[in-house]
């Protein structure tokens, strides 16, 4: 049974590409040796695909996960490294070279865009710039030509959470929407960007319950 659908002709169906403009909102969290994109290493990347129920609620529906490998001559900062508890050289790791886990994580992500109709995934994150300069450094590096995401836009939930709940911190930002947060957890790619993705969704669905579905096709004709 599905736990989302509604009563029978109850509720017209709302795909997810009518909501953002045609963009599939990808919530990502990324795990790195630094703060400088084009210096320090990418260690791990989370992905979770957000989807719409027929109500035109959005919930966190699949997390695509790797570890990867820091790219030749990358930079490691001892802080970075002691604020994630990212060990680069732990065997059990099973760390990707940096392509390889970019064409994991995008593989469901395209996947996703052509089921859903959707024309390009657009990177959901909290400082969600970090997380894009992060991703455009490492496409670039690597030199994938179908990158998946728009290499600008984006959806920031520190600032989304700031209007919402007035907290920029995830943590509080999370508790503030009434869901839990377990501190031994975080800074782990997959937490994080789970978290994330629920506090993306519990702001949208709370702003489209009180506003109403927008009909973008209406202010485009």
């Amino acid at each position: 049974m599905n736990r989302n659908a509604p009563d029978a002709g109850t509720v017209p169906h709302r795909p997810i590409a009518n909501r953002f403009r045609s963009f599939l909102p990808v919530v990502v969290d990324i795990e790195t040796g630094g703060l400088n994109a084009a210096t320090d290493a990418v260690l791990q990347i989370a992905a979770v695909i957000v989807r719409a129920d027929d109500k035109g609620l959005l919930y966190p529906a699949e997390t695509h996960t790797t570890h990867v490998e820091p790219f030749e001559g990358a930079n490691l900062d001892p802080k970075s490294l002691e604020f994630n508890g990212i060990d680069p050289d732990h065997p059990l790791r099973m760390a990707k070279p940096e392509e390889q886990a970019l064409r994991q994580v995008f593989k469901p992500v395209r996947q996703e865009i052509r089921e859903t109709g959707c024309t390009r995934a657009v990177l959901v994150g909290h400082n969600a710039w970090f997380d894009l300069g992060f991703l455009n450094a490492a496409v670039e590096r690597t030199g994938i030509k179908r990158n998946p995401f728009h290499p600008f836009s984006c959806f920031d939930t520190a600032t989304l959470a700031g209007l919402a709940y007035g907290q920029t911190v995830l943590a509080r930002a999370v508790k503030a929407s009434g869901a839990g947060w377990d501190g031994r957890e975080a800074h782990s790619a997959i937490y994080d960007a789970e978290k994330t993705a629920e506090l993306f969704c519990a702001i949208v669905n709370r702003w489209d319950e009180l506003n109403g579905f927008p009909d973008y096709g209406a202010l485009a004709r």
